[in-house]
This record gives C-alpha cells, structure tokens and sequence, in this order.
C-alpha cells in the first residue's frame, strides 16, 4: 500500500502538472492507484481497539509490523492509549503514529500534550491527503483539465470499479459518521479539542473533520458523474441533508453551509444527470424503480416543521418535477398519469414556497457558496443551468410560469409614488408594502440572472433561454418586473454573442414597450422637465417617479453590460451620443441611485474608443456637480454666501441621510477610471486636487463615523478611495522642488490658504499624512488592525468579504508605495515629518498586525505585499527582530511564514511573474538579511537560537517548524521540480550564503554534514548530473537548472574549503564529497594502472567513468545562446525597426527612464512593458496621427511591429539569463576543482591522473566552437590550476608506497606523465589559442597556461636535484638498474622534440597571435607574449623561430622600443612599472636568443645593432635602487612594490653586453679594429658613471643582486678591456684594486655568498691569467709600495693567499658534499629525530607540520640534502678552473728565468727571502691539493695534478735559491 502523502505527489504531480504527464509518469500513477485500491474502498476505516493491543502496549514491549520490538516508557504508553481513546484507532496503530511523529518532528523534550497533538494532526494529515488524493481523481475525470483521453479513460474505469465497490456508500456514511459526537467523529467529550497539524498550528479538531466532511462532500458530488447514483443512495443522501439543514437553523457556519450545499447538489445533479443520460437503449436508473419514484415522491412531497429544512426540500422538489420532466415525452394528454399528477403537486409548493427566492438568498448570493471551492461551484452552476433550462423547457413549468407572471402583474402596483426617501425608510402603506421579491416571477428573473451572471458562458446556443426573454419581456405593467426583466437581460449580456443579441433585441424593438429608445426618451423627458422648472420662477424641480427611476436604473444596467462585453468594433457605433447621460447628474431631485446608475453607464464607455474619454471629461465639466476645494469658489476670492449643491452636499446631505452611497460611489469610480486612463504625468496630478480633497476630506477621513445601511456598499467606497490613494502614489513621483514645499500653514490667513489649496499636489499631501501619522494613516491603520484572524473570518462568512479583502491588498500596496518616496524627502522634512518606519514604530502592534498578513492565504497578493514590508523594515528597522520577540509574534511569524512558503512549494502550476510568487519573495528575504547585524530575520525564521552566540546554535529543523524544515525537506524531496525550480535554486542560494557568512556558517555546516540529511552528497546525483531540460519549451525551467546545479557546487567548494576536517563529522562529508565527485574508487582503491601509457590525445577519457566532474562539465558543454542585441530578420525587415535602436541602447533602468532591470538574479534584463510603452512613445511621436486619426490598417502595423518586438525581447532575456547560468555553473565547477586541487588532493593516491583529466576536458572544452569566451576563461583558469599543481605534485612525496622501501629514485620518476599525455596538453592548449572568438585577457591566461607547461615538459626530473648530484646518485645506486641520465636526457629530448613538431603543424598562426599582443597588446599583454617568445625559443629547432621573428621584422621592433624607452618610463606610476616589465622581457627575450643560438644569436644581435639601441635606452641612466613605492591598483588596494631598476633593466642589459663578448676572438688581439670589441668598449665608455658605481660597491656588505652585477661588470671589463690601450677611465686600477681586496678573503667569515665572490674572483683571475699570457704582465712577490702614487698590483702573495682560501673551501666542499650524499643513500636508516635535525639545519620547518609522517619528513629532508649537495658541488666546479688560473700564473712566474733573476737580485735586501718565503707558503698548499679525491670532487683532476706537480717542483727549487 502506497503512503497517503507518496499517493497523492504522484497524482498532483502527474495530473495537476504545468506539463503532460510522461510514460513513467503515468505508469507510476496507475500502479500508484492500483495499489491503494483498498484504502479509497474503506476510505478512512481504520483498525478499532482490541484488548489484546492495549495489553501489549501496556507491557512497554511493542512489536510493530516489518520491525523489531520497541520498548516504551510511561509516557509513551500514556499517550498511545490516550490516542486510541481519542481516535477510535488500534493500540499499535497508536504506537506507529508515535513513532512516525518522532520521525517527523523529532519529540524529545516536548511535552506530553504536545507529542499527544502532533501523532493526532499526523494521523489527520493522513487522511487529508488520502481525501484530497481521491478528489482530484474524481476532479481529473469529470472536469476537463486537458488530459491525454486514454489517461482519463484508465482513472474513470478504475473510479467505476471502486464506486461499484461500495466508495460511494462509504462516502454517505462518512458524512454522517463523522458528524457524530464520538471518538470516530468529532471526538467524545473527553477528547482532545485541538490537534497540531503539518505546520505545528494549533487547530480545533472538529474544523479538521468538518473539512474532511466538506471534502467528501465534494467527492459525493463527482461521482455521481462518474456513476450514475443508485434509489438507495438518493434516499441516504435526503435523509443527511435533511439532518444537516436541520444543524443550520440558528447558526451561520460556512463549512457547514458548504457540506449542506453539496448535498443538495449531489441529488440535484443526481436527478438531472440521470435523467439526461436516459436514451432509449439505456434507461434511467431511478426511473427503473417504480417503488422508489413512489416512496421518494411521498418523500420529497411531505411537508416539515423546520422552513430551514423545507427550504432545502422545496429545491429538492424542483430538481425532482425536472426529473420527472424530463421523463415525459413533452405532451400532455386529457387524462394525467400518476407522473403528471407528481409535477404538478411539486410546481405548486414550488411557486408557493417561492423556491427561487429561497435559493437566491440562501444558496446563491451567500457568502458560503461565494467561498466554496470553484471547480464545484462551476459544476454547481452548470447543473442549475441545465436545471432551469429543463423547467423552462416543459409545458406545465412554462404555464406554471405564465400563471405566475400573470398574478405579478396584477398584484404589483404599476406605480408607486412619494418620495424615495420613504421607499427607503419602508414608510409605506399596506399595498405598497408588498414586495416584489416574494413573487415567484420575479425571484424566476432573478434567479436565473444570478445563474448566468457567474458562468455567462453557459449562455452559448441556449435557445430555451431565448425563447423564455422573449416571453418574460412582453406586457410588463409594473415596474417591478420590468427591472427584474432588465436585470436578466444585462445578466444575459455577460457575453459577447449576449451582448449583440441584447443589442439587436433592444433596438429591434422586438418587446412593444422596451427597448433603447424608452430609455432616451425617458432621459429626455425629464431633462425637459427640469429644465422648465428652472427657467420658471419660484418653482420646484419636479420628483422623479421611483418606477420611471428602477426601470432607468434597469436600462442603463443593460447598456453597461452591452458596452461592457459588446464586439469592439461593433459597440464604438451603437451609442454615439453620451451627451443624454450626463443631462440629470446636476438636478438634486434626481435619486442617488439613478446618478450612480449614470456615472457606471458613462464610466463603461471610457474603454471603448480613446475618444470617448476626452468627451466625457468634457461633458464631466458642463453637466456634472462639481467638486469645490477649500472655502472660495472657483477664483472668487469672495468666501461664501451659502451652501451649494456640490458633491461634497450630495454626500453629506443627501446619502447619508438615507446611509446609502451610489452617487458617491460612481462619482469616484468614474474619475478613477478617467485618471487611470491619463498619459500625459506632466501637471503632477495639480487638476486632480479637487477630487483628492473630496475624498480626502469628506469621504475616506470620516468614513468610520458614518453609518451604513450595506456593509457592502461601505467597503466598496473604501476600495474606491483607497484606489484613488494608489493611483496618485504609483502615477507621480516626489520631485526636487517638492522638498521644499513644506511649511507651517496655520498662520496664513484664510484666501492665502485657500490658494495654497488650489496648488497642492495629491502624492504630496498624502506623503505628508502618512510621514505626519495623520487621516489616511490612521484609516489604514483601523483597516489593517483588524488583525488577519478577523479578516479572515469575514471573508468566509460575509458577502462583503472579497471587498474587504481587496481593502486589505491596497492598503498594503499603499504602505509599499509610501515606503519606496519616504525616504527621498524625510531628510528634508524632518523634524515635522518622519520616516514611516519612524510612524509605525510608535506603536508596535501596528507593524505586527500587517506582518502578520504574511498568514492570509485566500489571495497571495496579501501575503506578497505583507512579505515585501517584512522587506523593507527589516533594512530600515535594527531593532525589527527584537520587537518582534517582546510583542510575543515571533513564533507565530516563524510558523507563518514557512506554512506560506510550504504551501507554496506544494502548489502544482507554474508561476510566471517571480515578483509574483510569495515563495521567491520569502527566500530573498532570508538572503537579503543574512549578512545584516545579528540578530536579523534570516536568523530569527530559520530558528536560530537567539538566547545564546548564533555560532553556537545547534540547529533542529525537525524539532522546530520554520522556513528551514521546509526547505531542507523541499530539496530533500525535490518533488515537482519544474514549477518549484526557481524555489529549489532560491533554496540551494540561502544555504549556500548561510554557509559562507561568519554568523551562520558553523551551525548550517554542521547541520548539512550530518548524517541525517546526506545533503551533499545526494544532491550531487539528484540535482548536479541529472540530464539539463531541453531549451524549446522549457527555457525557464534549464536556466534555473543551471543555476541551481551552480549553487551546490558552490555550497560544496565551501564545504570543501572552509570545514575543519579534525572532525570526524566534516571529514567524512568532505571525504565523501570527494568520493563522490572524482570517483569512489580513487578513494578506496585508487588507480594506479595508468591509462595515459598510450600516448593518445583522448587517453584520459575513459580512466574515470564513474568521476562526477567530467559529467558535471558535460552539463554546460552546449553552445551558448546569442545574447548580442542584434534583431533577427523577421524583426529587422519591419519599417520601425531603425527607431527603435536608440531605445536598446539607453542602458539605464527602466526606474530612470530605460527600459532595463536587474532580475532576483542580478541580470540586467528588458523590462517588456517599460519597452512597449516607450514604443508606442516613439511611434507616436513619429506619427501623431496613430493616437485618434490612424486607420486600422495603419494601427495593425504598429501592433504587429511592437509584437515582433516584443517577442524579440522576450527571446533576449531568455537567452541572456541561460548564458549567465551557464556561466554560474561553469564558475561553481571550477571553484570545487580549484578548492579540491588546491587543498584536498592529498588523500588521492593518483594525483597526476585525476589533474591531467581535468586539464585535458578543461582544454578541450575551451577549444570547441561552442564555448563562449567567457566560458573560456573560467576554463582556462581551472587549467591553469592544474597545470600549477601538476608541477608542484610531480615532485612531491609519493603516497602509497612503503617508507622503508622509498629511495630517491622513486622520488625522481613516480610522477611522470607519459609523452602522450604532454602532447595531448600542448595540442589542445594551441587549439584554444587559435579559437577564433577570443580577447587578449583570455589569451594572456592561455599563455600563462603555456609557459606553465613548457616548465613542467623541460624537466624529466626534479630540477631542485642538480644534475651532477643525480649522477653520483645513479652511479651508486644502478647495480643491474637500467637506468641512467642518458636515458632520461633521451626522453627529455624526444618530448622537446615532439613539443617542436606540435608547434611547428601551426606555428604560422600562433606566432601570428603572439607577435601581434606582444606589439599591439597592453604592457601586461606584451609582456606575457614577449615570455612565450622566450619559451618557443628555448625549444627552436633549426632556428625556425629565430628566422620567424628576424623575417616578419619583429626583433626590429624590439630594438626600437628599447631604444625609445624615455626616462618618463621609468616614473613611479603603475604605467610606467609595466612599461619597465615590458622592457625587461625584451631584454630577456634578445638574451635568450643569445643563450640560445650561441655565437649565432649573439651575432645576429650584434648585426642587428643591440649595442647602439640599448645603449639609447635611457632605463641605464635612471638610477633608482631598492626604492619602495606605493602603486593603486585596480582593485583599490595599495601594493608595496619593489621597483629594483638593477633586476629589471641594468642587469639583462649587462648580460646581453656580456653575452656579446663571447664574439671577441682572443687571436685578434693586436687587431685594434676589431668591431666587436671598440662597440663595447664604446658602450662601456658612454655608461662609465654606472660602471664606476657598480665597481665602487662595498663587496662584503653587497646583496645578491649586487654581486651579480659585479660579477657581469668584471666580466664585460675583463674581456674587452684588455684591448684598450689607454687605461684614463681608471678600469684597470679598479679590476687591480677588487683583486687586492678579494684574494686575501678569510672563506670562512662569508660562507652565505661564497659562490659569487669565487665567481668575481675566477672573472678576475681570467683577466689577470691573460694580462700575464698576452701583455706580459709580471708580480711582484709582495707589495713594496709605500707611496699613494704608486700603481696598486696584484702580487704573488696575494695569489698564495687566494689559493690557499680556495684550497681550504674545497676541502670543505668536497667532505660536506660527500657526507650528504652518504645521507641521502642512508635516510630509511636515519631516525625522526636526525631527519628532524636535517630540516631544522635547512631552516625548512614551515614545511612539516605535526602531523605529518616519517615518510613525508623523510623526502623533504632528502630534498633539501640534495640541494645542498647541488649547490656544494657548484661550488667544487667553480673553484677548480680558479684554483688552475691561480697556479698556471704562479707556474709562469716561477717558470720565467727573467722574472725569477728580476725578483732575486733586482729586489731590496730587505726582500731577498720574499720568493722562499713564497715557495714556502706554496708547498703545503699544493701538497693539499694532491690529495684531492676525484671520486669526492666529482671531476677528472689528471690534468690538475699535473699542474699541481710542475709547480710544487718549481716551489721546491726556489726554496733552494
């Protein structure tokens, strides 16, 4: 058996839908309903108590069905047998409801009453929907709702075998069961009173099951159309309505009025229908029984006590005579059958009962019928109509009818005179006082009239009808049925076809004395009249006969209703001449009611022509009363004399006298009809003050003091005034001079006042009223504190109800009004007038009252405008949920509020307007207050604790009933997605923004990562992979797919993001959102069969099947829709369509005279109406002639042009929402990739895989055609992504293997991924940068994305691990291993090469691109392509792109710009600093063509004239170093920024001079003209002053930086300078002076930067190594200068001293080097503590954290040994050729007899031991030397120990000189 509530989803959902049902859909219905067959058979027969049950229950040990024992406490089993007492219903039943409840609600810490009352509405909400399920299978099948005819016929054969089943004798007797005082009806008299429905309201049991009664009332009634009702069940269904009419006398309760009314309909349905249905193969079932036609007419014919119940009999009687009616063949014979004798007893106690009557005013002008459920009062109206059309039909009826039309005439005076106030107060005499509605005649009129004026379209072809007009319209002598006669016709006019026929019947004269010209006659006659006794002196105007006014009353109501429905065309041609209307409307003796009558006949034609309102303004002014403001007529500026008959006189004097206001009321819904009609704004409503300060003053201000006679009347002047109060707030707006309009009035004097009167503005004063709490305020007020229990109540139970209901909407609307101008003049106004919110918070009760609205549930405009205060004070009022608390409306508001949203989500079609949807407007409340100081509305609905921090709350949405449960509950069903998808998205945006504010993030977290919900994961299948709807019929409904996927991802990427992951609560959501998205498998299994080995492009496509992130990006990879306001051709083939251009291209809003706005989503859409509007503006003033003169012809054009126009707008803001969801979702999948891979990626074992299927689909996606350049972007952004993380994880620490087997060759090659996979990336990413839709902001991401991979494909392995350490590594540890650095170098180059012919297929095209950014683009533009350059050129081939750039004049260029780059460059702007970066990166690029190409490339550049140009580059002069400054930025923020001219321009262009001495052949030395070397020597001449500087630094205190340029200084000096004969720039002496200052360095005090100054060093022993070789320099042993003239040189002690430094540091080197690489082979051996010892000594602790293991502790310590190890073994490389360049100059030295003869004998005497002493020092050093082990040094030292040699024996010698 299918659960009630499960039951009856599948039916709404299938039958109810906004789309026909599918296959699934229907099968799932029928087998739904199969299922339940039995529980609609008992429908609400339940299992009774048994003493058994109640002993096990009593027992606390309960066994339920498919379930293990329960044990209960006391309380539970106190409560289960007060539920059985309660409820007639099983123990165990009981128990089940209990624990459903806990299921539900959760019931721990609730009260025992409590828990008692919500098992109780349960068990009710139960049997509602199994009640409501069952309704709307009657309602499918009897009602045609557009259901496929199969389907229909499947539910009626299945509703035929359970009404045959006994349904229906079920339902009689549930009407009567439940009605009775016992616990199986209404409750016994210990029962409890009140039960706790769905929504946790507390409501009175006996309304539940006085609903159910209704309900099955209503089911009673349907399937009497579905089978046909059987004599048992008539007699069964009389007897109940018998009983039940018999309940009315006395009491007026509208439920119970409502279950009578559908008994009496189902047997006069029962009766018409049956007999209907009878055709001479299938007879009547009632007729059939003779017995029963018998038994039921003794019945029916017998007469009561009761007149309640013999009202209800006498229309059983009538339905009855049509029965037998319609039996009969129409004839009647001389002798009368038993069936003729049986009508004509019925006629006669119908016409004397007067049954008419009796149906019109307790049937249908009640407010019970007028509140029933429209389906059946539809159906109740079309059997009334088949009923009466069956009676008029049948000869005895129509000479029944004749009879009685017949006694009205000579009953009824023709004539009844005297005043009408006497009609009024009921002073008549005895013959007057017989009143017309007590005949059956004219309640006959009546009645029918009542029946067509609610379903004119039952008028259609009903010629019966007709003919009864035609009939009832001849021979009237008295005016009281010819106005029942008019009445009818203007009923019957209701419709189109009505309307002509009316028309044509009228002016036909087809009845002698009715017809159009009676009326103009009649109107003419008395204009006449009173326009003799005006112009005769001292005479009386004369009275106007109260039949002649009726009977006028009754033609003008005709008219008004043949204007009303006439054809459009048509009716413009029937009245011309509206002048005879307005005629009387001046004349006091003309009755109020005949002038109301009047001014509704004249306001219907206002929307005939657009004529006619110019004409009736006119004739307003000559005929009407007019309307006098203030004390001064018109411009007199005399006071006045005395009283005149105005409106404000006929008001006061006149109608209240007798409480009764048609004059009034027509006056006012006349101008309110013109003004809504007005266009031109311009005067600002001034000429409407008149009408303004009527109404102001005389109507609405005391209207609560007036006395009323029609409750009904009185609310309809207040919706009149109110509406006048809303037109002038909606059509003007609060201008500029407006605020200074206020001033204190009191003290001018009378005429000033009246002046100022004249020019007030009606939206003014009202906005003064309200910001003053003044009249209008205060009648609103009185209005809305009705409180919304009382409105309600009237609504149901009053005729009034619907008027006070629309009361209640505009006040509302007011309010919204008020609020939206207030605060645009309250600063000005203040301190005389305040704020609204300021107004209403004095009193408190008042902003309860109409919040409390948000409950009124019979019109949702209510709810939408109460929702929209809510709205609005909650922005305005801090203390708005603190008021709310103290006035004790909180919980009721929290509960109101998710029963509207509830409800909402519940309803079954779809609601266009989302402005219109209250569901929308209460999900934007909650978000909009999300972020606002706590405590806010988002916090007080959503049940947060507001007692305690918000951060601690722990929320309980199943405990609690608020917004929360409802949508947690609403997504977690995620039933009728369509029309509820705005709700869905809406829902998944509130949670999504809970979770990211501050306040509400942890409890919300905390709530979806429970167990209980499983809300991420679920969602992902439900929502994020299911398949997008189509675009053609279901646009709507793909976008807020779209969106709604874009949500969850976002939530999940928070989740993923912001949780604390110590827990084990968020660490298996996390875990499980992971799982989920990228595959079960790679969490629990992982992949380590690599499916990337097969070098495809596709490779990666099938390794994740089960990955949700690839499905999920599949969802968005469509082409995006055309939002590019262009027309289509249909459109721009139209004549008008030029103009309308500039209308498009306005970008303001619509509220600033455009016609855009921003949607709930934040889209800028066309307004559609604020479009037309402004064209039909635009035409109009091309055209004047469209307003009053055009021709159809010409009008049809326009519309059919604004139509065109319109549809095209329409189809743009569809278009461009579905492109901005597409992009929302794009942009949630790349923050849940980006945040996995950023963050979460440590827990997959195949990293590399899962990033490579990422960045291929990302790449792929953005190269297709379909993907829009935005969508190219966000893509190319994930991509980027994980390109980064690719290199990064490449060679970070494997997981999955054991830590002891781990060595460093698992870390080198574990992360590779293969050739194919590189190519695959390469391919793709060059097909983005070729896509032909792009920008320079998204290929300046593509080619950071390729640079990116350029770093990842040029480094097989780890580039931290220096290639000499992984080659000592590899000796040691290859043992049988086929695996070497030549292998590795082998792949390196292939993948370069394969890199190369990749690039090569489409080389042409991408350089195209990235040449013309990095000319044309931005500075940041050119930049990036100038480092893509640099890239392409490291994997050139054949100097492929070198001749590119030299061919297509680009290296040209760049030597231009260097030259042009102005010292104004080089400001502190942020221009000038990416202006700078530019030049660097040329600088970069020519260097790397240097590096590149060799000798080459330096000699292109020299050709190309680098020299000159960079020496014109004025960045070398602009010396600013190390300067910081502060740069705004684009996102406002001020970044320091290091502008360090050294590192951006001095250094690469030293490199590049540098670059180009590798040019100078050293055998051209005596060659002076050598090009080469004078250029440089030029360019170093023309920058001496930053040589010198350079030169002049402080060595032991200088940076880096500064080193480096030393070194490139040095560098260029010591190669070219050699050429320079003259020394007067002072080089020589400062590269001699460096050398004095650096060899006798202590190595041990400047370890930091040891490296660079050995490099200085060796730059400077090259230069002193040729200037010994090449000019035959010769040292002196020692310095033995004293004077400061002297030439400072070098000596040979000096030399000693720097070998010995370098001897020193290489022994160092080699035994620190050789220690750490017996560490690196030992580190499985090492401990914690010695790897911990290692990190700390690398100062590399931010990298472990504590929890990290052994293993990871392990490889980052081997890294950062490995290099150290690099570094040391750099440093062995350096020092070696030093420490040659140092021995080959002492060898010469010692080796050149000359020099030792110079040094021996041509010395002093005090320095003749300087050569032994020099020897002396040498021998230990270079005895040092020998004993270095090449095995330690990494190098081959055959030839160094070779020179080592020569020179110790040269050192030996000389010791013995």
């Amino acid at each position: 058996m299918v659960p009630a509530k499960q039951l009856l989803s599948t039916i709404e959902s299938t039958l109810l839908g906004p789309s026909p049902p599918t296959p699934a859909q229907r099968i799932e219905l029928m087998h739904a309903i199969h299922n339940s067959f039995s529980s609609f058979q008992s429908l609400l027969s339940y299992p009774p108590p048994k003493p058994s049950d109640r002993a096990q229950v009593q027992s606390k040990q309960v066994r339920l069905p498919d379930s293990s024992p329960i044990s209960l406490d006391d309380q539970d089993v106190h409560i289960a047998l007060k539920l059985s007492d309660d409820l007639y219903l099983n123990e165990i039943d009981c128990v089940s409801l209990i624990v459903s409840a806990n299921q539900e609600w959760g019931l721990l810490g609730r009260e025992p009453l409590e828990i008692l009352r919500l098992a109780s509405g349960l068990w009710y909400t139960e049997r509602r929907n199994l009640l409501t399920a069952l309704y709307t299978l009657l309602r499918a099948v009897v009602l045609d709702q557009g259901l496929e005819v199969d389907l229909v016929s499947d539910i009626q054969k299945y509703l035929e075998d359970l009404i045959s089943a006994g349904l229906r004798q079920r339902l009689i007797s549930l009407i009567k069961e439940l009605n009775r005082e016992e616990p199986a009806g209404q409750g016994g008299p210990h029962s409890e009173l009140y039960v706790l429905d769905s929504r946790g309201a507390l409501v009175e049991r006996r309304a539940v099951v006085c609903r159910e009664r209704l309900i099955i009332g209503h089911c009673l009634v349907l399937s009497i159309l579905v089978v046909r009702i059987s004599p048992k069940d008539v007699k069964d269904i009389f007897s109940e309505l018998k009983d039940t009419a018999a309940e009315l006398s006395g009491t007026a309760a509208t439920l119970k009025q409502q279950i009578t009314f559908s008994l009496l309909f189902s047997l006069v349905i029962s009766f018409v229908s049956d007999a209907l249905s009878a055709v001479p193969d299938k007879a009547s079932i009632l007729s059939c029984d003779v017995s029963f036609r018998h038994e039921f007419q003794e019945i029916v014919i017998a007469h009561g006590n009761d007149p309640n119940v013999e009202g209800f009999v006498d229309c059983i009687r009538l339905a009855w005579a049509v029965h037998l009616m319609l039996l009969q063949d129409g004839t009647v014979s001389s002798a009368l059958s038993t069936d003729l004798k049986n009508i004509c007893a019925c006629l006669e106690v119908i016409f004397t009962n007067n049954v008419f009557q009796f149906l019109l005013d307790r049937i249908l002008r009640s407010a019970a019928y007028h509140n029933d459920d429209e389906d059946m009062v539809y159906m109740y109206n079309a059997y009334l109509h088949k009923l009466i059309t069956c009676f008029l039909s049948h000869p005895l009826a129509r000479d029944k009818v004749k009879e009685a039309k017949d006694k009205a005439m000579s009953v009824l005076s023709p004539y009844r005179s005297g005043s009408h106030d006497r009609v009024h107060e009921g002073n008549l005499n005895s013959q007057q006082a017989i009143e017309p509605a007590s005949l059956p005649f004219v309640s006959l009129l009546e009645f029918v009239s009542e029946i067509y004026q609610k379903e004119p379209e039952l008028l259609a072809g009903n010629d019966v009808l007709w003919t009864f007009v035609n009939f009832a319209g001849e021979d009237h002598t008295s005016f009281q049925t010819l106005v029942a006669f008019l009445k009818m016709l203007s009923t019957l006019a209701s419709s189109q076809e009505g309307a002509s026929r009316v028309f044509d019947m009228l002016q036909s004269r087809t009845f002698r004395s009715v017809g159009w010209s009676t009326l103009f006659e009649c109107l003419s006659i008395y204009e006449e009249k009173f326009k003799r006794s005006l112009q005769a002196a001292g005479a009386m105007l004369p009275e106007i006969q109260e039949g002649d006014a009726k009977a006028l009353v009754g033609y003008l109501t005709v008219l008004q209703k043949v204007m009303e429905h006439g054809n459009p065309i048509e009716r413009k041609n029937w009245f011309p001449d509206i002048e005879p209307f307005f005629k009387l409307l001046s004349y006091e003796n003309v009755p109020p009611y005949l002038k109301g009558a009047l001014r509704n006949t004249i306001t219907t034609f206002i929307q005939v022509s657009p004529i006619f309102k110019d004409t009736i303004w006119s004739y307003l002014e000559q005929y009407d009363l007019p309307v006098v403001v203030g004390t001064n007529i018109g411009n007199s500026s005399q006071p006045m004399a005395a009283q005149i008959y105005d409106m404000r006189f006929e008001l006061n004097e006149i109608e209240a006298r007798r409480e009764r206001y048609p004059s009034t009321l027509s006056f006012l819904n006349l101008l309110n009809a013109l003004i809504a009609e007005e266009r031109d704004v311009s005067d600002r409503g001034r000429r409407f003050i008149g009408v303004f300060r009527f109404i102001y003053d005389d109507v609405f201000g005391p209207f609560q003091q007036r006395a009323y006679a029609d409750p009904y009347e009185k609310w309809q002047l207040i919706v009149a005034c109110l509406q006048h109060f809303q037109m002038m707030l909606s059509m003007y707006d609060i201008k500029d001079e407006d605020i200074d309009s206020v001033f204190d009035q009191s003290q001018l004097s009378a005429v000033a006042q009246s002046a100022q009167l004249q020019m007030q503005l009606p939206v003014v004063e009202l906005m003064k009223d309200f910001m003053s709490g003044k009249t209008v305020f205060r009648n609103i007020m009185s209005i809305l504190t009705r409180g919304v229990n009382a409105i309600i109540t009237e609504r149901t139970t009053q005729v009034y109800g619907q008027l006070l209901e629309k009361a209640v909407q505009l006040s509302l609307e007011i309010l919204i009004l008020v609020f939206e101008k207030d605060v645009i003049v309250s600063d000005f106004w203040r301190p005389l007038y305040q704020p609204l919110d300021i107004i209403l918070s004095q009193d408190h009760n008042q902003i309860v009252a109409f919040l409390e609205y948000v409950r009124y549930d019979f019109r949702p405009q209510i709810q939408q405008c109460s929702i929209r205060i809510m709205s609005i004070l909650s922005s305005r009022m801090v203390e708005l949920v603190q008021l709310l608390l103290k006035s004790n409306a909180a919980n009721c508001l929290i509960e109101d509020y998710a029963a509207c949203l509830e409800l909402r989500s519940e309803e079954c079609q779809i609601i266009e307007n989302s402005r219109e949807d209250s569901g929308i407007l209460i999900m934007q409340l909650l978000i909009d207050n999300i972020s606002r100081p706590a405590p806010n509305l988002t916090q007080l609905l959503l049940k947060f604790d507001l007692d305690t921090p918000i951060e601690r709350t722990v929320l309980q949405p199943r405990f609690h009933y608020s917004c929360l449960k409802v949508i947690l509950d609403m997504l977690d069903q995620y039933i009728k997605p369509d029309v509820n998808a705005l709700l869905h998205e809406f829902g998944f945006q509130l949670l999504y923004e809970l979770c990211l504010d501050p306040v509400t993030s942890g409890p919300t977290m905390d709530l979806l990562s429970s167990k209980k919900y499983h809300f991420f994961v679920k969602h992902l299948v439900t929502v994020g992979v299911a398949p997008l709807p189509k675009r053609n019929n279901t646009q709507a409904l793909r976008i807020s797919s779209l969106h709604q996927r874009a949500w969850l991802l976002k939530l999940l990427a928070t989740e993923l993001h912001a949780c604390d992951i110590s827990g084990s609560l968020h660490r298996e959501a996390c875990q499980s959102i992971l799982a989920h998205i990228f595959g079960k498998d790679i969490i629990e299994d992982g992949i380590h069969s690599s499916t990337l080995q097969n070098g495809d492009e596709d490779s990666g496509a099938g390794s994740m099947s089960k990955s949700k992130v690839l499905e999920l990006l599949e969802v968005v990879r469509f082409k995006s829709p055309d939002t590019y306001p262009k027309f289509s051709e249909a459109v721009r083939n139209l004549k008008y369509v030029s103009l309308v251009e500039g209308i498009i291209g306005n970008p303001t809003t619509s509220e600033k005279g455009g016609i855009y706005y921003y949607s709930e989503r934040g889209d800028r859409l066309i307004d559609l109406a604020s479009f037309r509007d402004k064209l039909w503006q635009k035409f109009n003033l091309i055209s004047p002639q469209l307003g009053s003169f055009a021709s159809e012809a010409e009008l049809g054009e326009v519309r059919e042009t604004i139509q065109h126009l319109l549809r095209w707008g329409w189809k743009y803001n569809k278009n461009l929402e579905e492109q901005a969801a597409q992009l929302h979702m794009l942009t949630g999948w790349s923050q849940i990739v980006e945040v996995t891979v950023s963050r979460r990626m440590s827990s997959f074992p195949n990293r590399s895989e899962i990033l490579f299927q990422v960045l291929d689909v990302s790449l792929s996606t953005s190269a297709s055609p379909d993907c829009s350049m935005k969508m190219a972007v966000i893509l190319t952004q994930v991509a980027l992504t994980c390109m980064a993380k690719l290199r990064d994880e490449r060679f970070l620490c494997p997981i999955g293997l054991d830590s002891d087997s781990f060595t460093f060759l698992d870390m080198l090659m574990m992360k590779q991924l293969p050739n194919g996979a590189c190519h695959s990336i390469l391919f793709k990413l060059i097909m983005a940068i070729l896509r032909q839709e792009s920008s320079e902001a998204l290929r300046r991401r593509q080619y950071a994305l390729l640079l990116s991979y350029f770093q990842y494909s040029q480094n097989m392995v780890d580039p931290d691990v220096p290639t000499s350490v992984l080659k000592s590594l590899l000796l040691s540890e290859q043992e049988g291993e086929d695996l070497d650095l030549q292998k590795i170098h082998k792949e390196q180059a292939e993948l370069a090469r394969a890199n190369f012919s990749i690039f090569r297929k489409e080389a042409q095209a991408v350089l195209d691109v990235v040449i013309k950014d990095a000319t044309q683009g931005s500075e940041s533009g050119k930049t990036v392509s100038l480092f893509v350059l640099d890239a392409l050129i490291c994997i050139d081939h054949d100097r492929f792109i070198l001749n590119q750039l030299q061919s297509r004049g680009f290296l040209r260029s760049c030597f231009i710009r260097i030259s042009n780059f102005s010292s104004q460059d080089g400001g502190r702007s942020l221009d000038s600093l990416q202006r700078a970066c530019t030049l660097e990166a040329e600088l970069v690029l020519l260097l790397r063509i240097s590096h590149k190409y060799g000798k080459l490339g330096a000699q292109v550049l020299f050709s190309m004239g680098v020299l000159e140009h960079t020496s014109s580059c004025k960045a070398v002069n602009i010396h600013v170093k190390g300067s910081l400054m502060r740069v705004e930025t684009k996102l406002g923020r001020d970044v320091a920024m290091d502008i360090d001219r050294q590192r951006m321009i001095v250094a690469p262009i030293l490199r590049i001079v540098l670059s180009l001495t590798s040019l100078v052949d050293t055998s051209e030395f005596f060659e002076v003209k050598n090009k080469i070397v004078r250029e440089v020597i030029d360019f170093v001449k023309g920058h001496q002053l930053l040589f010198d500087q350079i030169l002049r630094e402080n060595i032991p205190k200088a940076e880096d930086l500064t080193l480096e340029e030393i070194n490139l200084v040095v560098g260029i000096l010591c190669k070219i300078w050699p050429y320079e004969e003259s020394d007067e720039y002072g080089f020589v002496q400062g590269l001699f002076g460096m050398m004095c200052a650096l060899f006798p360095r202590d190595s041990e005090n400047q370890r930091k930067s040891e490296l660079k100054v050995f490099q200085l060093c060796f730059s400077l022993s090259s230069y002193l190594y040729f200037l010994v070789t090449k000019k035959f320099l010769r040292l002196q042993v020692s310095d033995v200068s004293t004077g400061y003239n002297v030439q400072q040189q070098p000596t040979l002690a000096l030399l000693g001293s720097l070998l010995n430094s370098v001897t020193a540091t290489l022994e160092r080197a080699c035994e620190e080097k050789s220690l750490l690489l017996n560490k690196i082979q030992d580190m499985n051996e090492l401990s914690r503590q010695e790897v911990d010892e290692i990190i700390s000594m690398c100062s590399r602790k931010e990298c472990v954290s504590s929890s990290d293991n052994i293993q990871k502790r392990r490889y980052i310590a081997m890294m950062e040994m490995c290099q150290v190890a690099g570094n040391k073994d750099q440093l062995i490389t350096l020092l070696l050729p030093l420490a040659e360049n140092v021995l080959n100059i002492l060898l010469i030295h010692l080796q050149d007899e000359e020099t030792v003869e110079m040094i021996t004998h041509g010395a002093k005497s005090d320095l003749e031991q300087d050569l032994p002493w020099l020897c002396g020092k040498l021998v230990p050093i270079l005895e040092r030397l020998e004993l270095l082990s090449e095995d330690k040094t990494g190098h081959n030292l055959k030839v160094f120990r070779r020179l080592v040699n020569s020179l110790k024996e040269l050192a030996i010698q000389n010791l013995a000189l």
